[in-house]
């Protein structure tokens, strides 16, 4: 099941606990504004290349439309349209004052020099400049792009509307970007773990964790929790997988990642079969990779006892029921990968007060509000006698059309 038909399903589920009207639901479900424009640029070889962009706004019920931008060869309409909703969700389950937006050109960034990237991402921003806005909607890095792709777009954005550093998140610190802001999706996660863990009596210490994906994510997590005394057993990404029942030395293996690039060839653990890892003994699974890695095949296979969805949609449906019937409890991406979101929000409130936090401020906040949110889910869970991921979906959903009915909807 793709994410969108995935995401419709969780709403629809939500909607029906939550008793809403048949005429919200519905109005919830389209996006405000749908935008498609062609970027054509002249190519360092003097040959023109055409590429098409969107932008998909979703709901801006609760303030500005907020999400990434990728850049990404299978970047598609409904896949944009599925992730700018689940961004709405998303805002509203750690309560930041945003709706949800997504959007992309559908590019290969490595096949593209500097310039040619740079290119493209100032006619896309010419052409959807007046359409996003510091009290509209607020770009951020996603897949295939960074700090460089967001200092290319303020200045562009700039060009027409004056210096504008909260029009995007996810910025170069030179340029108005956050402290903590590198590590706050992966810190995020860890804050999520930790609230689940103590729920059911544990602490992170002691325990065995194997992480799928050790990008900036999967890298951050490993190392938190590192540091926090848990033990990481397993880790994998595109080079390869490694195991190590006493647990891996993550800052080597992070300083041999530096040096080689790779996972491959590090002393500190044996290799594996990648496709194994999701199956490894342990006490928590971290899916931090791609969507759809747990499906019918391979769920009955997983011997954690929780699942932290570091990744957006990493568990097919018929996964999760297969899950959920083996009880593991599964922590759902809409809520244990929104540290990203939470700090760029702070990145914003920083810009608009032209006034920088410390460190400590920006991750003391984030733990706030990552601790809060998890109590306002168990508090639906118990509510509506259902599991985390509808505890999120209810939660979320709810703030959205509270806001909606009263802000006069049928007007």
């Amino acid at each position: 099941m793709n994410a969108l038909s995935a995401t419709n399903r969780n709403f629809r589920h939500a909607a029906r606990l939550l008793r809403l009207d048949s005429k919200v639901e519905t109005s919830l479900l389209i996006p405000y504004r749908e935008i498609k424009v062609e970027c054509t640029i002249p190519k360092d070889d003097g040959t023109l290349a055409s590429f098409v962009g969107f932008r998909v706004q979703h709901d801006n019920a609760r303030g500005p439309m907020k999400g990434g931008i990728r850049y990404h060869p299978e970047v598609e309409h409904g896949e944009v349209n599925a992730l700018a909703q689940l961004m709405t969700w998303k805002t509203a389950v750690v309560n930041v004052p945003y709706g949800g937006a997504k959007g992309g050109i559908g590019c290969s960034p490595k096949d593209l020099s500097i310039s040619e990237l740079e290119r493209l991402t100032r006619v896309f921003t010419q052409k959807i400049h007046d359409l996003i806005g510091v009290n509209t909607d607020i770009p951020a890095p996603d897949m295939g792009t960074n700090g460089q792709t967001m200092a290319w777009i303020l200045d562009e954005y700039s060009k027409f509307h004056g210096y504008s550093p909260a029009i995007v998140t996810g910025k170069p610190l030179d340029l108005g970007g956050s402290l903590g802001r590198e590590a706050a999706t992966g810190r995020g996660v860890v804050y999520a773990t930790e609230a689940l863990l103590s729920e059911h009596g544990k602490s992170v210490e002691g325990l065995t964790f194997v992480i799928q994906g050790f990008g900036n994510v999967g890298s951050w997590v490993a190392r938190l929790i590192h540091e926090k005394g848990g033990k990481v057993v397993a880790v994998s990404d595109v080079t390869g997988a490694l195991k190590n029942p006493n647990g891996i030395d993550i800052p080597a293996l992070l300083e041999h990642k530096e040096k080689s690039g790779s996972l491959s060839s590090f002393d500190g653990g044996e290799s594996m079969d990648a496709d194994e890892l999701l199956a490894h003994e342990c006490d928590v699974l971290v899916p931090c990779a791609l969507g759809g890695v747990l499906n019918r095949e391979n769920a009955g296979d997983v011997r954690a006892k929780f699942i932290i969805e570091a990744a957006n949609h990493p568990t097919d449906p018929e996964a999760d029921e297969i899950l959920s019937k083996k009880g593991v409890i599964i922590l759902p991406d809409i809520y244990a990968n929104a540290g990203g979101v939470t700090v760029s929000y702070f990145e914003w409130v920083q810009n608009k007060q032209a006034f920088m936090w410390e460190e400590e401020k920006v991750n003391y906040e984030l733990k706030k509000y990552m601790t809060k949110a998890f109590h306002s889910i168990k508090g639906m869970c118990r509510t509506h006698e259902c599991n985390l991921r509808m505890g999120a979906f209810t939660l979320g959903v709810n703030r959205v059309a509270r806001a909606t009915i009263l802000r006069g909807w049928e007007a």
